[in-house]
């Protein structure tokens, strides 16, 4: 094992930044940015935390968040299984990231900043939809920005090819290797239309 200790010894092995990813950042909200954050239904929320750091998938059938002003965003917390890791860590330490994706496009748009969580029912019933509302809204304060190169994307092939999903095991299955006597078969079956149903709870 050959491990980098120092900061130093990275940059002497990388060499300097290409210029191009150093003019790109983004202290505020450009139009191009704004526009780009409009069309994204999917966002991975990143925290961290006393226990460490965790990335929290979220999506939404429109704009995954709402662009409030030049540096703030509205993310509403839908409910899904009440672990609470992300909240928990943001109220802990408000650091927070978050890399935006479309659906086709090659890019992704990372922000870094840092968030408080707000209960404030005229915000909250500001995302009310089918009769659901979220329990709170991540309120989201933007530090810089800048978009991701499209090499990672290209190379994984994402949005191209064959439907993979049949190569990788199930919800059901996962919670079987976790719980022997669990009937994973039964969970699955049932797993797609109960999280329809909840999309919004």
């Amino acid at each position: 094992m050959a491990q980098v200790t120092s900061i130093a010894e990275l940059e002497s092995l990388y060499g300097d930044a290409v210029p191009a990813s150093l003019t790109k950042v983004a202290r505020k909200m450009t139009p191009h940015y704004r526009r780009w954050i409009d069309h994204a239904r999917f966002v991975v929320l990143s925290t961290i935390g006393p226990e460490g750091t965790d990335a929290s998938p979220r999506g939404d059938d429109g704009p995954v968040v709402r662009v409030v002003d030049d540096v703030t965003l509205h993310l509403p917390d839908w409910r899904g299984n009440n672990r609470l890791d992300s909240l928990r860590n943001i109220v802990r330490d408000p650091r927070v990231s978050l890399m935006f994706m479309v659906r086709g496009c090659n890019n992704v748009v990372r922000l870094n900043g840092h968030a408080v969580i707000d209960t404030d029912p005229e915000l909250t019933q500001a995302f009310s939809r089918q009769a659901k509302t979220p329990r709170s809204v991540i309120v989201f304060t933007l530090d810089e920005m800048y978009f991701q190169c499209a090499k990672a994307i290209m190379r994984s092939q994402l949005w191209s090819g064959a439907d993979e999903s049949g190569l990788v095991p199930t919800a059901g299955d996962f919670i079987k290797e976790m719980q022997a006597d669990f009937d994973g078969e039964s969970y699955d079956a049932g797993y797609a239309e109960y999280a329809k149903d909840r999309m919004w709870a």
